[in-house]
């Protein structure tokens, strides 16, 4: 698969990833609960599963939990590999299913796009701010928040190869800038968290954390800083799930002790306590959302690389 440079959607870079994939997965049967257009699960080679002819595809319509729940029945039944999509916030809908699809182990993954406040004009009933987090929270559920092409590729890898419980994928609406990696640091992805770029010279103050559509500003708040001579070391996290399980060596290579630590994800932001400390600080949304453009949603709640760089400056 040969992964372009580009500043695309997440949600446009799985169905990337999807195209490249599908060829060598016949075991592929994906769908969406009627929103194929936003969700892009499909690809070139899909085909309509209909009364009349076989499939790879399904219109499950506008049905979360039953899309779910007949995911899991066609992934105990074995031999097929399914895949389904919504948007984030239509999760609560499946919410049983998804319990129970983490509860009996089987292999299935779900496409959650429009993952954040980064939805905009569709407003607050439609924006997942508490959603990412009570995915991850879910025993034997493996959550991946990717924030360019690259993880994507990597999260919809370990979704494949995982055998022994679902995955599922925030992805966002909004286009997300490419981050430039060497071969070193793409090989770490897998692990869930990892340094995505280190502090001018390698010795740095603080560690700002983030995922999905967040590193982008984690990186411009890290340039920001060491114009002012305050080095910064970004950690990128898109699967907090999978760094949890790393060992113990490792995970404090990357969040060092005694570094101070802010995170910044458009969510909730209770669950990153576990990882800045209270004496860290966590920039996010503790509240529902708002009808503007993204751009304007994110000002609105103060999740900028503006604050983030307040924030890293008022804990050191």
């Amino acid at each position: 698969m040969v992964l372009k440079a580009e500043n695309i959607a997440s949600r446009k870079a799985s169905q990337n990833a999807i195209e490249g994939l599908a060829p060598v997965l016949p075991e592929f049967l994906g769908g969406s609960a009627d929103l194929t257009g936003s969700n892009l699960t499909n690809w070139t080679g899909s085909r309509p599963v209909s009364r009349d002819k076989d499939g790879n595809y399904i219109h499950y319509g506008v049905r979360e939990f039953g899309m779910a729940a007949i995911m899991n029945g066609i992934a105990l039944h074995g031999g097929l590999l399914p895949f389904g999509g919504t948007f984030l916030m239509f999760s609560d809908y499946a919410r049983n299913a998804l319990r129970m699809a983490a509860l009996m182990k089987v292999r299935s993954i779900l496409v959650f796009t429009h993952d954040s406040i980064g939805l905009g004009e569709d407003g607050p009933t439609h924006q997942a701010v508490e959603q990412a987090a009570t995915l991850r929270y879910i025993p034997n559920m493996e959550v991946w928040r990717p924030c360019d092409t690259v993880e994507t590729v990597v999260a919809w890898a370990k979704a494949v190869e995982r055998h022994d419980g679902p995955t599922c994928l925030l992805l966002s609406r909004q286009n997300l800038p490419f981050q430039k990696r060497d071969a070193a640091t793409i090989a770490l992805i897998e692990r869930g968290g990892y340094v995505l770029s280190e502090a001018a010279g390698g010795k740095p103050k603080a560690v700002i954390i983030a995922t999905g559509s967040e590193i982008g500003l984690a990186m411009t708040a890290q340039k920001a800083l060491a114009d002012e001579g305050i080095p910064a070391r970004v950690v990128s996290m898109p699967s907090t799930t999978t760094f949890d399980k790393q060992d113990a060596a490792y995970r404090e290579s990357v969040l060092p002790k005694g570094l101070p630590r802010v995170s910044v994800e458009a969510g909730v932001t209770d669950f990153w306590r576990k990882y800045v400390g209270l004496e860290g600080i966590t920039i996010g949304v503790d509240s529902f959302g708002e009808s503007a453009p993204a751009g304007e949603v994110y000002k609105h709640f103060g999740v900028t690389a503006e604050n983030v760089v307040k924030a890293v400056k008022s804990i050191l």
